[in-house]
């Protein structure tokens, strides 16, 4: 039983640029949620160690070391603990056996992965061990893909309060967002793009909204997220958004593993508002291959934004979903620090928490951050994390 693990919760990957962040955020966090235990776990336990002193941790925080690479070191790993976070990406590359680990042990799992490829990989391999053992493996429990897929889930149960059934067609747009890239997530993109260059399928499926859904499932045309285009609701040109490729499966997946509870007829699209007139339409076309960092370097594994561009970062989605009859609800998500490392570092960590703490009622499974967690994590995000969600 898991009740009876040593540990709640396992950060791997602490020695990683986020997985400090995510260290230093659980500690604020272990103070106040009385009797939490935890760990800090990776490949080197020196490099932990440095990470504990620099950060200023308890010195009475475990850690663990353990090789990624070593199915026998995952199992061992998973077995102590009710829940593992993990930052180690690129996932396709190192993340493999402690999905397996997880499944195995009826472990809960949280993750930042962006890479489709590898998670449909992983929910066809792993889905009935899950199931069989009790584990619910949650992915994309960062920017990507918590706002969006948590942001849809809000609206669709603003839509059932006001109108009594969901609404068909919801579009996400980014109207601000201000932080950088880490390295980490350059190699994850980077990886995932070199696996659709030697694999046509991988391509297929970054190219598929369904892609992570039921593959059988031949859904409504969804609207283009990949061309510059003029939002008439919004009064806006509206530009390609690079986290889309994740954010819009992941909501689809969503829909699916929740019975269609969106309906087998729903359409979700997502870009980033660029304003209004020949202003809006030329920064529109420039974003069309958009830059990582919004500069010309590219960081490498380790590198992130500086402590103050994180605090300084920020992020505004809006969602408005439609229905034939002309019914409309809009909401938005916002959040108070820079959206990849600031507020990604404090999501997974929320995420962790309600599997951990919570009694999250969700069975064993692959899953998104809305089937499993739903409104139990939006109201941690908004006490702990700075996130709001409100109507508009």
């Amino acid at each position: 039983m898991k009740d009876n693990r040593e540990f709640d919760v396992i950060i791997y990957g602490a020695s990683g640029f986020t997985g400090q962040l995510i260290a230093e955020y659980m500690a604020t966090r272990a103070a106040e949620e009385t009797g939490l235990r935890w760990a800090l776990a990776g490949r080197s336990a020196d490099k932990i160690a440095a990470v504990v002193a620099e950060s200023g941790l308890p010195t009475d925080v475990p850690v663990i070391a353990a090789d990624s690479a070593d199915q026998d070191a995952m199992n061992a790993l998973a077995a102590r603990t009710k829940v593992i976070l993990t930052s180690v990406g690129p996932y396709q590359m190192y993340g493999s056996q402690l999905v397996q680990a997880c499944a195995s042990n009826g472990t809960d799992y949280v993750d930042l992965c962006g890479e489709p490829n590898w998670m449909r990989e992983m929910i066809d391999q792993h889905q009935a061990a899950a199931q069989a053992s009790g584990a619910r493996i949650v992915f994309s429990c960062g920017f990507d893909s918590i706002p969006s897929d948590l942001g849809v889930h809000f609206l669709q149960q603003q839509a059932a309060a006001q109108l009594g059934k969901p609404l068909p067609h919801v579009r996400g747009r980014v109207r601000a967002m201000n932080g950088g890239a880490s390295g980490g997530t350059v190699a994850s993109m980077q990886a995932t793009m070199g696996a659709a260059m030697k694999d046509p399928a991988v391509g297929a499926l970054l190219k598929n909204p369904y892609g992570l859904a039921n593959p059988g499932f031949d859904g409504p045309k969804q609207p283009s997220s990949h061309k510059p285009s003029y939002d008439e609701g919004l009064g806006s040109w509206a530009a390609p958004f690079v986290m889309a490729v994740i954010n819009i499966p992941n909501v689809h997946r969503s829909n699916f593993v929740q019975g269609y509870s969106y309906g087998e007829d729903f359409t979700y699209s997502e870009m980033l508002l660029t304003g209004p007139g020949e202003k809006g339409e030329k920064i529109a076309n420039a974003m069309a291959v958009p830059s990582l960092t919004g500069k010309g370097d590219t960081p490498q594994p380790g590198e992130g934004p500086s402590r103050e561009e994180q605090v300084a970062g920020n992020f505004d989605l809006l969602f408005v979903g439609e229905n034939d009859a002309g019914d409309t609800v809009k909401v938005s998500v916002t959040g108070d620090r820079d959206p990849g490392y600031g507020s990604t570092s404090r999501m997974i960590s929320e995420a962790a928490l309600t599997l951990a703490l919570d009694n999250v009622e969700t069975a064993g499974g692959m899953w998104t951050p809305a089937s499993a967690l739903g409104d139990k994590l939006i109201t941690r995000l908004v006490a702990h994390a700075g996130l709001t969600f409100n109507v508009e």
